[in-house]
């Protein structure tokens, strides 16, 4: 039986009879499990059977935060790692393999795009911008012979710029390569990229998928359709010595884990040897912000509609930036690919001076200023100074970031207390009486 979305993220993944009966998934905080003995050692150790043992690689309470999370997407398999970052490098080393190139544009999370630049080349990654991500037809003429997938987010921070992915999905597929998408800000409640074409979607579970602002966390899910025997990808079927079967014969990643190539490699290469494990108490964490996940989202974006409302008509902003904000390009776009709702980050610029803009920060009581979204708690933060600051000045005119840009992720407090804060900060940055 299919269950829906709001059952899943309850019960997928866990079975209270195999866990001691035990309601809430419990936290197995240990670091090895007991092999019981040689031979059934070395049924796991040739991945005969894939019980735990040792954390670093898998654990039940992971493990059940794995499950679900494919299910939630209808993937074939996930993993669940220490950060976004390491989730986001991760996936992208891994398409890559050795001198595979990838197909990106200059809409992502700072830390990303600093990272293309910073450490990437230095693993022998090297990657290609597309200027204009609106038009698909851009990532077509980027791609190169060593082009190994094109990675996108699905809601761009901080602007929820919107990609055509379906259409980008068609391009990467008829070239026999991979389309990985973060989809961080969106969340597989408000869009599914497997649904849409994606091979494999990214996360930072610090943000809204945990939704708490109590743990860091990040997760990567494949879709199970691609084929990574098209000879594009020849790390996956290299055979390799510590994949050797009972009888000692060498093995490739597409023998040893069919059904989940991609995640499979990234576990027994990635995970096994760089070490970002995620803590069972930390996927504890992400499991029970999973379970109000629906409820949450929903509410954020329909605060996240009436705080636009107000931004739209403030003398004190210039512009406002969200698919469903007034004129905005991505609107159809919303329309098709977010019929739940285009996320809750919404970003304006700021009508005033510098220094009136840092009283406006300084100034809010409930939004909180920090450096984070996906809370429950509504944020607030000036990006380019911030978040952001890694970005080029190239970066920034491409991506239309500019110094005045105020940034708010909208949580769950009462939608009129927030546009009172907003008010009352105006006015104290404009020296009004409120």
């Amino acid at each position: 039986m299919r269950y829906d979305f709001d059952t899943l993220k309850v019960h997928a993944g866990y079975r209270a009879d195999q866990h001691n009966n035990a309601v809430s998934v419990p936290i197995y905080q240990t670091t090895a499990f007991a092999l019981g003995d040689s031979y059934r050692a070395d049924r796991l150790f040739s991945f005969s059977e894939d019980d735990p043992v040792y954390t670093r690689l898998s654990n039940p309470t992971v493990d059940v935060l794995e499950k679900r999370l494919a299910a939630l997407h209808g993937g074939s398999g996930a993993i669940a790692l220490a950060s976004g970052m390491a989730a986001v490098s991760y996936a992208l080393l891994n398409a890559a393999g050795k001198n595979g190139r990838i197909l990106t544009t200059s809409r992502l999370y700072g830390g990303t795009l600093d990272a293309f630049v910073s450490v990437f080349p230095d693993l022998g990654l090297e990657t290609d911008v597309v200027e204009n991500p609106d038009d698909p037809i851009e990532f077509e003429r980027g791609l190169k012979d060593d082009t190994r997938a094109i990675f996108v987010e699905s809601l761009t921070n901080p602007f929820a710029t919107i990609p055509d992915l379906e259409a980008i999905a068609e391009i990467a597929h008829s070239h026999g390569i991979l389309l990985i998408v973060d989809n961080t800000l969106a969340t597989p409640y408000l869009f599914n990229p497997l649904e849409h074409g994606a091979d494999v979607v990214v996360y930072s579970a610090t943000k809204a998928l945990s939704g708490h602002g109590n743990v860091i966390a990040g997760a990567v899910v494949e879709s199970g359709r691609f084929d990574y025997g098209n000879g594009r990808f020849p790390q996956f079927e290299q055979s390799l010595w510590f994949l050797r079967d009972a009888d000692d014969q060498k093995r490739n990643i597409l023998q040893v884990f069919p059904r989940i190539p991609f995640t499979g490699r990234l576990r027994a290469v990635h995970l096994n040897y760089l070490g970002a494990a995620l803590s069972p108490f930390d996927a504890y964490l992400v499991l029970l912000g999973l379970e109000t996940l629906s409820e949450r989202v929903e509410k954020q974006t329909a605060s996240t509609k009436a705080v636009l409302n107000y931004l739209e008509t403030s003398p004190y902003v210039a512009w406002v930036r969200h698919p469903y904000a007034k004129g905005n390009p991505y609107r159809s776009l919303a329309d098709r690919y977010f019929p739940k709702g285009a996320g809750s980050i919404v970003s304006f610029g700021f009508s005033g001076t510098e220094e009136q803009k840092r009283r406006f920060l300084a100034a809010t009581k409930i939004f909180g200023y920090q450096a984070n979204i996906g809370d429950a708690r509504s944020l607030i933060i000036n990006p380019a100074e911030t978040t952001h600051v890694e970005l080029t000045h190239r970066q920034r005119e491409l991506t239309g970031l500019s110094a005045d840009t105020v940034r708010l992720s909208l949580g769950l407090e009462s939608a009129k207390d927030l546009i009172a804060d907003l008010e009352q900060a105006f006015c104290a940055a404009f020296e009004e009486i409120a």
